[in-house]
């Protein structure tokens, strides 16, 4: 009996898991292997870090999702390295898999653009440990504000910086906007969460670069609306424990603050730039993966990337954005590229189709790009809600996202709001200092 044909997927992100479901009652042997047992919705995942989600919601187990595919077994391992030769990879347990056609959809890690030493002020979104973190740095800060009698030494722990005009950036300065202003509003007695400082900083003339020019514009004003300050133009010169240094048309200047958020854009992490170098792939300035229409590494048509790792130009000649939809899509296509070539089947290049794009900016407002139609506002708002809601990949967390949504847009409260890991060093100091006479409920605000 002839042995069946190996397909080892690494990632279980979107198209990491797009690509295995693909191959569902394919004769072959499907190997999906990632470092976590869990599917991750990431673009749910500023929800988690603004107290509106649970982390349990926007995750779903890889093996529950995959129990149903008996041609499918799921690992958990970390890959290290590849053997192009012998078509095995590497694991950082000194294990190894074969593999007849693998699929590398091990995702992306923040840029820093070389100022890797940022990372210790400004944390990124890119998994669930961060977005924790990040949930406790926004609300650590308004609590040790609540602590401290000086309005000058408040300043900072109230002022919020977000690095990033991108989808996240947006997103995360809304929800920190509806935080200050509606969530938080009558929970503190010597602080009044409006006055925290919103600021959204872009290096590019305008926010959401991707979008059309009049999408970025309703995002600009419908932030502005909501008090955060959007600064365009802007280049970040430097991060530290005390704030932000800036440089801009008008000159440098340092933004004191306790609270900074990247979302400055991503690259290959390690092991997708050892795979290039192993294979001599040609790269870009990211470290992602320049691949043939067909989604193969040159020279090596056994060797698929799809998602952030790789780069390849859509119809208009731009490279294709970093989105789940294009992850979807090429996670699929390889899987039906591998069945057809078993079935000596041709195989047509790869085409994104794409159905737009979408950001959400706070309670009924959003902008959307679907199929060239512009929408913003409450009708952006609603498309955001029932595509995220489809795209989750476990019907129980689609009614559970969809109750605490409905929940919050009535109440303004995230339920989700725990400061679950240790105070900071800087925070803790604070206990050291008089606290100012606590009010009674009643009492209005200074």
């Amino acid at each position: 009996m002839a042995e069946k044909h190996r397909v080892l997927i690494l990632g279980g992100g979107f198209g990491g898991l797009a690509a295995a479901q693909a191959l569902k009652s394919a004769p072959m042997d499907v190997t999906l292997v990632d470092r976590r047992n869990f599917h991750l919705f990431q673009p749910l995942l500023y929800q988690v870090a603004t107290g509106s989600l649970s982390p349990g919601e926007i995750a779903a187990p890889l093996r529950s999702v995959l129990n149903r595919q008996k041609n499918t077994r799921v690992l958990l391992a970390n890959a290290a390295d590849v053997d192009p030769a012998q078509r095995r990879v590497l694991f950082d347990d000194e294990t190894s898999l074969p593999y007849d056609s693998l699929v590398v959809a091990t995702g992306s890690e923040a840029f820093y653009f070389g100022n890797n030493q940022w990372r210790e002020w400004a944390p990124t979104l890119k998994s669930l440990e961060e977005a924790l973190l990040i949930r406790q740095k926004i609300f650590l800060g308004f609590e040790t504000a609540e602590r401290i009698s000086d309005a000058a030494q408040r300043v900072p722990w109230m002022t919020f910086i977000i690095v990033g005009g991108g989808p996240t950036g947006v997103e995360l300065a809304g929800a920190l906007a509806e935080i200050a202003h509606e969530t938080l509003r009558h929970d503190f007695r010597n602080i009044r969460p409006q006055d925290a400082r919103i600021i959204l900083i872009e290096g590019t003339d305008r926010i959401l670069p991707p979008y059309p020019t009049d999408l970025s514009a309703k995002a600009t004003r419908a932030l502005k609306k909501m008090h955060v300050e959007v600064r365009t133009g802007v280049n970040v010169t430097n991060i530290d424990a005390e704030g932000v240094k800036i440089h801009a048309a008008a000159g440098d200047e340092h933004i004191p603050a306790k609270t900074v958020l990247w979302a400055g854009g991503v690259v290959a992490p390690e092991f997708p730039r050892k795979l290039a170098a192993r294979l001599a792939a040609p790269t870009d300035n990211r470290g992602r993966i320049k691949v043939t229409p067909e989604l193969f590494v040159p020279g090596h048509p056994e060797i698929f990337i799809v998602g952030d790792l790789a780069t390849l130009a859509g119809r208009n000649g731009v490279p294709l954005p970093g989105l789940a939809p294009v992850a979807i899509q090429e996670g699929a296509y390889a899987a039906r590229t591998i069945r057809r070539r078993l079935e000596s089947s041709p195989t047509p290049p790869f085409r994104y189709f794409d159905k737009g794009s979408l950001a959400v900016i706070g309670r009924a407002s959003a902008v959307a790009d679907i199929f060239g139609l512009h929408l913003w506002g409450l009708p952006g708002w609603l498309v955001w809600i029932f595509v995220h809601l489809m795209y989750i990949v476990e019907f129980q967390s689609r009614i559970v996202v969809f109750i605490q949504w409905a929940f919050q847009y009535f109440t303004f409260s995230r339920g989700s709001r725990l400061i679950t890991g240790p105070a900071s060093a800087e925070a803790a100091a604070v206990e050291g200092m008089d606290a100012p006479p606590s009010r009674s409920p009643g009492d209005p605000h200074p």
